[in-house]
This record gives C-alpha cells, sequence and structure tokens, in this order.
C-alpha cells in the first residue's frame, strides 16, 4: 500500500524518490544547512514532503544544470528555499503548512550547562575582583 501524498519518507525511499543514492543526500546534509531531514531515535532519518521538494531541487540544480555546491548555497542565502525548490515551490508552500501542524517547531537544542570547575573559576574571579575594588575604594 502506497503512503500517502504527505507522508514522511524513509532515507531509502527518499533516495529513490529524488533519484539520487542515500550517501548523497547524507553528503548534502553536510553541504547544505537548510538540509534537515528529522532525526529520531537511533539517529533514524524522515523527510518531510518539504523537504523531498528541496531535495529534488538540489538535484535538478547539481547534477542537471550543472551548478557548484557554493554555488547552490549562494543561491539559498540570496533567494532563499523557494528558489532552491523551483518548480516544486507550490507544493513545498503547501506542505510546509501540514507539516507545521503535524509536527512542532525545531527547537534548537539547549547550550551546555558548565561544569562545577568553570563555574569555581569564575566564582574566584569575581572575587578577587571584588576585593581589589574594596582595596581600591578604601584606600
Amino acid at each position: 500500500m502506497p503512503k500517502a501524498p504527505d507522508a514522511f519518507r524513509t532515507i531509502s525511499e527518499a533516495s529513490q524518490d529524488v533519484g539520487v543514492p542515500q550517501h548523497v543526500l547524507r553528503f548534502w546534509e553536510t553541504k547544505f544547512a537548510f538540509v534537515t531531514p528529522l532525526k529520531r531515535a537511533g539517529g533514524r532519518r524522515f523527510y518531510r514532503p518539504q523537504d523531498l521538494a528541496v531535495l529534488r531541487g538540489l538535484k535538478r540544480l547539481l547534477h542537471d544544470e550543472g551548478m557548484t555546491i557554493r554555488g547552490v548555497q549562494k543561491l539559498h542565502k540570496d533567494r532563499g528555499l523557494k528558489a532552491i525548490a523551483g518548480t516544486d515551490a507550490l507544493h513545498f508552500e503547501t506542505t510546509d503548512r501540514i507539516a507545521d501542524a503535524v509536527m512542532p517547531p525545531r527547537v534548537a537544542a539547549p547550550a551546555p550547562l558548565p561544569s562545577m570547575a568553570v563555574l569555581r573559576v569564575a566564582l574566584a574571579r569575581v572575587e578577587a575582583a571584588r576585593s581589589r575594588l574594596d582595596r581600591a575604594l578604601s584606600a
């Protein structure tokens, strides 16, 4: 039974849909910050319909039109994702609204808390500065 058009796809399904090997999709993740599939437990990737629209656009630009990676990065910076999605731009907008309704927006991971050693060093520096200030004010 085929999946619904708005269903998430695994990396193997995405690679078949886009027409590139799985390792190419993983490589594109390292070169393009906007290629961000959802990752679940164990690092499994799931591609949303708008991710597939962007990947199809990347394949068209890189493989069919012969653009360089740097050229696509500049295109993204200058004109955004819709320029990369190209003919899939309408699909991109529609599925973006669907995905936003289904999945909450991604939130950046919080910065790691400093270790106790770092906090002790910072506290020592603050106390030393306070001590110097007290001496300067009492002189």
